[in-house]
């Protein structure tokens, strides 16, 4: 666990953070105002530990007085000794090494791979299965762009999710864990035989922080192409050329949007995506070990290079990074993700308490 002297050092943050989102100046700029509230909410849980810690162990030692003149007081002496060595624990929890991203929003790409129509089917089921994940959290989820293949499903789709921005974490603390090749084994649709397919879709998923918007693009290493927003089939859905396609020439990251209404901002929407993939590119180049979960996330979509894999016929979901495994697929691909995370983040967390 930290030392005294960083318990301390929250102690005084807290408090100023207090002070700072109580002047009515700091809601002047709402950017500001949304940072310090973020960081504020982060803070609370570990003030709320804390705190009861320390009047449990005032309680405790009051109790053990008592018990020494009077043995009817042991009980109560050894429950609250309980109750300090349970908050402690959680006080380390609170204190282990945090990924500064977990407050963000983020930028999530479905891909298909390998197994032509049936991969772009699935990979339409995989943004299906998030977006009904947000909502159950109560997140708001745009399509930023898609292509559709000829049975409707995705062979890209790029979605950007955001939080209600009033906890200590965002989507990035849930999501983060889901960037990787995804197996899917079933029966295609074209499958006239009735033999099981495995086929592959790859999810990269992209912390879309504040910072992203800070990040410098120099103009002259753009190549900005517009044309006409289509929807399924590739019928337009208006008759401008609203949408646009920006390609940053020294990374070769191509952005496409056209879910805007103008073609101003769909370009501003496509320089902030952009902009979060660069910083995660600038953040994988410049801190190795912060990265580390990001290097995990594949770049080609092989359906070897897996991290789960989805069995139809045995109603199975195996994450096999943790050995997680759930008879209730169905349920997960309509957005019941909670158990599956819940054991991601457990594991992860252990990491980093056993990184102190």
């Amino acid at each position: 666990m930290e030392g005294p002297s960083a318990i301390d050092d929250l102690l005084a943050e807290y408090a100023g953070l207090e002070q700072q989102l109580a002047d009515p100046d700091l809601h002047a700029d709402p950017a500001a105002a949304r940072k310090a509230g973020k960081r504020f909410a982060q803070l609370s849980p570990i003030m709320a530990t804390y705190r009861k810690l320390e009047a449990t162990r005032d309680d405790l030692v009051v109790a053990k007085e008592l018990a020494a003149d009077d043995a009817s007081f042991a009980t109560d002496a050894a429950a609250l000794e309980a109750q300090v060595d349970e908050l402690q624990r959680s006080l380390t929890d609170l204190l282990a090494p945090r990924d500064p991203h977990d407050s963000d929003d983020v930028l999530l790409e479905v891909k298909s791979g390998e197994g032509g129509d049936e991969s772009a089917l699935f990979a339409a089921d995989l943004a299906r299965m998030y977006v009904r994940y947000a909502e159950r959290q109560g997140w708001k989820v745009e399509i930023l762009d898609s292509v559709i293949s000829d049975l409707g499903g995705y062979k890209d789709a790029t979605l950007s999710i955001k939080s209600r921005g009033d906890g200590p974490d965002g989507v990035w603390s849930r999501l983060k864990f889901e960037g990787g090749v995804h197996r899917v084994q079933r029966v295609p649709v074209t499958e006239s035989q009735g033999r099981i397919h495995t086929s592959a879709a790859g999810v990269y998923v992209v912390p879309e922080s504040e910072e992203a918007e800070e990040v410098q693009i120099d103009e002259n290493d753009l190549r900005i192409d517009v044309f006409r927003s289509s929807g399924k089939g590739g019928q337009g859905v208006n008759t401008t050329d609203s949408a646009v396609r920006i390609t940053h020439l020294p990374s070769g990251i191509v952005v496409t949007c056209q879910n805007e209404r103008s073609q101003l901002q769909n370009k501003a929407r496509a320089m902030q995506v952009l902009a979060a993939r660069l910083q995660a590119i600038a953040e994988d180049a410049a801190e190795a070990e912060a990265a580390a979960g990001r290097k995990s996330q594949v770049r080609t979509v092989d359906r070897s290079e897996r991290i789960r894999t989805y069995n139809f016929p045995e109603n199975r979901i195996t994450d096999h990074r943790i050995g997680f495994k759930a008879h209730n697929l169905d349920a997960v691909l309509g957005g019941e993700l909670d158990a599956m995370l819940d054991a991601l983040a457990d594991a992860d967390r252990h990491a980093r308490l056993q990184a102190e």
